[in-house]
């Protein structure tokens, strides 16, 4: 399962990506997940991915293994497909059957918007592995200190994203270990029609959320041994510090924007 879910994991290489500071990769994630926004048609989509898999190439992070670890949201992304395809209505129609009918624009609309979160969940899960959870944290924290004039609590806002791209692979550990439990005792988990599947994932969700519980009693004990207090004023041991390289990533998300609007206009 871990295997299959890479979400909130980190990949400790020695890359370009990887050493360029937290702040910078959170900016530049940000403004190109603006830029998807605007893609809506084949060429920038290309576009989009050949950017991608440019920064798959430069993290050292091989194309299978990141969409075989994007495995679970599939289902997900053929919903939406199917959504928009069957209520999006616009164009030439290629199908119909009493009250239900296919559109042109449909399918269309269903790929761009599937082509759309992908890019997005696959920029947003490069970042978080090349990035560890601990210098995302700082990098977030860091970037939003300027809302704590506004009485928002920012520190205990990183705390808590912290803590949950922690507890991400300690459960999907934590569920393999149930799994194994399960199958040994002879249950039939990874047999069967999807019906099956789902009504054999549903007892594993009690020891799951059990130790879930259990884990994070853990952590709030051990903090409060050690004296962790939000309301105090911290300090960090390791200092975030920016580079010329890190203004040269956030720089060419301009001619990266160009490009996008340059083939939009054209109808590319």
């Amino acid at each position: 399962m871990k295997d299959k879910f890479i979400i909130g994991r980190y990949l400790p290489l020695n890359t370009i990506i990887h050493h360029l500071d937290p702040r910078a990769k959170l900016i530049f994630v940000f403004l190109f997940i603006v830029l998807i926004f605007f893609a809506h048609s084949f060429g920038t989509y290309l576009w989009l991915f050949i950017l991608i898999i440019s920064i798959m190439k430069l993290a050292h992070i091989k194309f299978w293994f990141l969409i075989k670890g994007l495995t679970p949201i599939w289902i997900f992304l053929i919903f939406t497909f199917l959504m928009h395809l069957f209520l999006t209505k616009g164009g030439s129609r290629i199908f119909e059957i009493g009250f239900i009918s296919i559109d042109i624009q449909g399918i269309l609309e269903g790929i761009y918007i599937v082509l759309r979160l992908m890019f997005i969940i696959m920029i947003s899960t490069i970042m978080t592995l090349s990035t560890s959870p601990i210098d995302l944290t700082d990098a977030f924290e860091r970037l939003l200190s300027p809302l704590k004039i506004v009485k928002i609590p920012v520190h205990q806002l990183s705390m808590m994203m912290s803590i949950a791209l922690r507890f991400i692979p300690t459960l999907m550990n934590e569920l393999d270990k149930i799994i194994l439990a399960q199958k040994s005792r002879g249950s039939e988990i990874s047999s069967g029609g999807l019906i099956n599947r789902i009504k054999a994932f549903i007892p594993l969700l009690i020891p799951l959320f059990i130790s879930a519980f259990q884990r994070a009693e853990d952590l709030a004990i051990a903090m409060e041994v050690r004296g962790y207090d939000t309301q105090k004023i911290r300090t960090s041991y390791r200092r975030l510090e920016w580079q010329f390289k890190d203004t040269i990533t956030l720089i060419l998300i301009i001619p990266i924007a160009i490009i996008l609007f340059g083939l939009k206009y054209l109808g590319v």
